[in-house]
C-alpha cells in the first residue's frame, strides 16, 4: 500500500492537492492511504519549509505547489 501524504495546514491549495492525489491514485488503480499531516512541527521535520507540500512513503516529493493529478500519477509510479 501506497502511503501520500498531504503537508499543509489546511488551505485551499492543500485541499486541491489532496483531491488531485486521490484522482492520481485511483486512475493508477493503487492500493493507498492520504494522510494529512497538519502540525507544523511534523510537517518542518520532513524538512518542508513551504507548503502544501506532498510525500509518498515518507519521502517529500513535491513543494510549494499544487501538482497535477499528470504530475502526481508520474511521482506515484
Amino acid at each position: 500500500m501506497t502511503n501520500i501524504q498531504i503537508l499543509g495546514i489546511g488551505c485551499a491549495k492543500c485541499k486541491q492537492l489532496t483531491e488531485n492525489a486521490e484522482k492520481a491514485a485511483q486512475e493508477l488503480g493503487i492500493e493507498y492511504r492520504i494522510e494529512k499531516v497538519t502540525d507544523i512541527a511534523q510537517i518542518m521535520s520532513y524538512g518542508v519549509m513551504m507548503t502544501p507540500a506532498l510525500a509518498v512513503d515518507g519521502k517529500v516529493k513535491l513543494v510549494g505547489k499544487v501538482g497535477t493529478p499528470e504530475e502526481i500519477r508520474a511521482l506515484l509510479s
